[in-house]
């Protein structure tokens, strides 16, 4: 009958100091001692009738410890017991850990399959832009060893200074991360999700508004708008534009005159210049009209597909900081998408209008995937009342606390 092999303390292996192979445990677990001192882990298993050994780590003050080298033997023998070869499987899980990429590689093949949806080359840069600034402390790790507290060394310094920022880079970090799990590059939870995680790590941000932008007060936009019919300026025509049409910023600085329709009075924008991916149709009221107008007095080109509003270069349109610079010049702390959110504050408050119009005057997509197939049309005659009101009350044509929509006076 063989010998029990008794488990060794780990004062007794520690005790051992003759070269060769020690016994320290029953379950194949070995002392490897060599001629120079040097100590390491071991573990003998038999496969097919034959013979082998595994190194399993140093066993010194840098290496595993008695506890961690048992540890480790229990994981291989459980492979064992389930017909593999603890060796050839540890080959494989080695081979595999070489093909997982490093958080940048990962990022960048996520940046490269999702840019084709992207809606401007500005949004492709921003997601390069923001994981290679933010995530530059662990963007050389493989990807399945990205833990929470890198996500945290990247959130952290930014999370009340720049909360915008912030929740950008979180949410990229989870895509990368949520990318790299369904490739088969990493298991478990998601480091940089929200939920139940990071919402019990981080501290209440700084502000609530998130993603709202400086807006005037809709009473006050009737001086500022008298002020811009001082400044002709290409800038300014853009920005008189913008507001009176209620419409984002690359919307009205990307019209061309052949989206004007003079006759019908309405502006076409195609589905690749909305956010929505939807056309969308604008009534011009008789100021946007008038608007127009001093544009086409500024034209230098007859080309009907030119810019309505030309930049300083040929065939580029005026830059969204023209229009920033105009609102800088009149020392206003405000936004151009603000304006946006001037119009339907007054809508909502001076007006007898439905929210739905309102909201389809900016262009809001409302309602779930039912409601939306039914709502074809796009209340285009009821937006046209509704814009021609908004530009009476900053024209003047209209009492500052009267407004009329569809011959509904609202005092």
């Amino acid at each position: 009958m063989p010998k029990k092999i008794a488990d060794l303390s780990a004062r007794a292996v520690d005790a051992l100091k003759e070269p060769g192979r020690h016994a320290v445990g029953p379950s194949g677990l070995y002392l490897v001692i060599r001629d120079n001192g040097a100590r390491t882990w071991a573990m003998l298993y038999s496969v097919a009738g034959k013979r082998r050994e595994m190194h399993l780590g140093a066993a010194n003050a840098d290496g595993l410890s008695l506890k961690q080298a048992r540890e480790q033997l229990a994981l291989h023998r459980l492979t064992l017991s389930g017909g593999g070869d603890p060796v050839a499987a540890r080959e494989t899980l080695r081979k595999r850990e070489q093909e997982i990429p490093t958080f940048a590689a990962m990022a960048d093949e996520v940046v490269s399959s999702l840019e084709k949806g992207f809606r401007n080359a500005k949004h492709r840069q921003q997601w390069r832009n923001t994981l290679a600034t933010y995530c530059k402390s662990f963007s050389r790790k493989r990807v399945d060893q990205v833990g929470i507290e890198d996500v945290l060394t990247a959130l952290k310094p930014i999370w009340q200074a720049k909360p915008e920022t912030a929740s950008r880079v979180r949410g990229r970090i989870e895509k990368v991360i949520d990318a790299a799990k369904a490739k088969g590059y990493r298991t478990g939870e998601n480091p940089a999700a929200w939920r139940g995680n990071l919402a019990l790590l981080l501290p209440k941000r700084a502000t609530e508004t998130r993603g709202h932008h400086a807006a005037m007060d809709y009473r006050e936009l009737r001086a500022f708008l008298a002020s811009l019919d001082d400044t002709q300026t290409t800038g300014a025509l853009a920005l008189r534009f913008t507001i009176l049409t209620a419409a984002r910023t690359g919307e009205a600085i990307g019209a061309r005159w052949s989206e004007i329709d003079i006759q019908e009075r309405v502006w076409t924008v195609p589905a690749g210049r909305m956010k929505a991916k939807r056309v969308h149709r604008v009534p011009l009221s008789d100021a946007a009209m008038s608007v127009l107008e001093k544009a086409a007095m500024l034209r230098t080109s007859t080309d009907n597909d030119a810019f309505v509003f030309p930049g300083m270069k040929a065939g580029k349109p005026v830059s969204n900081m023209t229009m920033d610079m105009v609102l800088r010049r009149s020392k206003l702390d405000v936004t151009v998408h603000g304006f946006r959110s001037s119009f339907r504050d007054w809508a909502g408050e001076e007006t007898s209008i439905a929210r739905e119009v309102a909201e389809a005057a900016l262009a809001h997509v409302i309602g779930d995937k039912a409601e939306q197939a039914y709502r074809r049309g796009d209340a285009l005659e009821k937006r046209r009342v509704l814009m021609a009101a908004w530009a009476d009350y900053l024209t003047g044509t209209q009492p500052a606390n009267v407004v009329r929509i569809a011959d509904h006076r609202i005092a």
